[in-house]
């Protein structure tokens, strides 16, 4: 138990820090919108390319990792539209923003340190395999359910290459697989920038939290925030454990990923569209208060420093 306070502790210590901050006017917005591109843009890429060319990568596809995961979204997404057309009367595109909530991890600024403080290098490569075809399949699958055979695949493909997350990992997968070396001075700065990229976007997200406050829909984003942070990841706890053969590791690191709370990307993605911006911002702020108590749970039931 001890343990894991020393996990939880430091996470939501800085997004506690981060909220209070902004709170409290100590530092302005614009601060928080620049140390956030920075965040997103420079740092954890360069986390990731720091820690993607120091390990070693699966040799086969790690099938069964990719359908435990996965076939937790596609049933929680699945709830989630479905509680939010037939039990709320939403539309169309509000009704897809609920789905997505309920199954998109914030994987930057909490999964990425959560599951690197529990689980250390071992948990680096499935963590960041997962990043990688997390952020396409879910933007993919919910551009296509919001607009159907009007969706612009060319535009949606430019939009993914060129995302600094998914080019970082690109980068970082060809010089492992070409044995390329890193120049030493190149190696010590990405890694001095990556060494920021933990703590500085945990304290983003806690300034976001101050502006993403729960608005409308209070009923509705709790069903989701139930879906995300106690449905999800019990889903894919029960298909990592049951049906599919991995590492204990791999699969803890897919349970802790579903259960990190509804990631920016939902707002991002409902501001597309004006439509539903109050139930991703809801979603968002009430799952990640509630994430500091059952993220604790999960933790204990994975068995984490045990």
């Amino acid at each position: 138990m001890l343990h894991i306070f020393t996990i939880v502790a430091p996470v939501f210590g800085l997004l506690a820090l981060g909220f209070a901050a902004r709170a409290s006017d100590y530092i302005p917005e614009r601060t928080g919108e620049g140390l956030a591109d920075f965040v997103y843009s420079i740092a954890i890429p360069c986390l990731i390319f720091k820690t993607l060319t120091s390990v070693n990568l699966p040799e086969a596809q790690p099938w069964g990792y990719w359908f435990a995961y996965f076939g937790g979204v596609a049933i929680v997404w699945a709830m989630g539209s479905a509680l939010a057309k037939y039990v709320f009367d939403t539309p169309l595109i509000p009704r897809t923003i609920a789905g997505f909530a309920s199954s998109q991890a914030n994987t930057v600024l909490m999964g990425i340190p959560l599951i690197l403080e529990s689980f250390g290098p071992e948990g680096a490569v499935p963590l960041f395999l997962l990043v990688a075809v997390h952020l396409p399949i879910m933007i993919a699958v919910g551009t296509l359910l919001a607009e159907g055979r009007g969706m612009h695949w060319s535009k949606l493909l430019r939009q993914l290459l060129m995302h600094p997350i998914l080019m970082s990992i690109f980068v970082s997968v060809a010089f492992k697989l070409t044995h390329l070396d890193v120049p030493d001075v190149l190696r010590s700065i990405v890694n001095q920038i990556g060494s920021a990229a933990i703590p500085c976007a945990l304290f983003t997200m806690g300034m976001a939290l101050r502006r993403y406050g729960i608005r409308d829909h209070l009923s509705l984003t709790l069903c989701l925030t139930f879906l995300k942070l106690v449905v999800h990841p019990a889903l894919v706890m029960l298909l990592a454990w049951t049906l599919f053969d991995m590492p204990k590791v791999w699969a803890g690191v897919a349970v802790l990923f579903a259960a990190s709370p509804v990631g920016i990307n939902a707002y991002l993605f409902a501001e597309r569209y004006k439509q539903g911006v109050g139930i991703a911002s809801g979603a968002i702020a009430l799952s990640t208060g509630l994430s500091t108590v059952t993220i604790t749970a999960w933790l204990m039931i994975l068995g984490v420093g045990q």
